[in-house]
């Protein structure tokens, strides 16, 4: 199931869940995002992503979880990489989204936080939650502008939730 979405900036994205054979673009594509966009994805600063931190984005279930690829219709670049992870009880969904060094800036995170609410809302889910470094100031601005309120991260002040509610 391929969707297309285009950015505000005009760019058209394909965007499809990702499998077990997305494992080495998906490691080629972190190593074109920045450091610190590295860092406040997986909450670790490494320089490489490993195996294990791709495996939830290779084997989900594709309903309770599910790792989205989006590409770059004009070249087929994979430009960005967004996660849906909802609770057992499908009111809660976690959503973290990567884009791609170069591709920042051009609307491709804005497409995808949009995407990840249908996704969640189709599922039935009731509130989206993206848990951020307090540090990671781009994605805290651009998720207030889309509608995130901040919460308080309990027993960890370096953290933030932001939530938007659908119902």
């Amino acid at each position: 199931m391929t969707s297309q979405l285009s950015t505000r900036s005009g760019i058209m994205l394909n965007v499809r869940p990702a499998s077990e054979a997305d494992e080495a673009a998906l490691t080629a594509f972190f190593d074109q995002v920045s450091d610190e966009d590295r860092r406040f994805r997986f909450f670790a600063a490494a320089e490489h992503v490993s195996h294990e931190q791709l495996d939830p984005l290779i084997h989900a279930d594709h309903f309770q979880s599910e790792s989205f690829l989006a590409f770059d219709a004009a070249n087929d670049a994979l430009v960005g990489s967004a996660l849906l992870a909802c609770d057992k009880a499908m009111d809660t969904a976690e959503i973290a989204v990567s884009i791609r060094s170069d591709y920042k800036g051009k609307g491709v995170g804005w497409a995808l936080l949009d995407f990840l609410g249908q996704q969640a809302a189709a599922r039935g889910v009731r509130r989206v939650i993206a848990i951020e470094a307090r540090d990671n100031h781009a994605a805290i601005e651009l998720e207030r502008e889309k509608g995130f309120t901040p919460e308080p991260f309990e027993g960890d002040p370096t953290l933030v939730i932001l939530s938007k509610t659908f119902r």
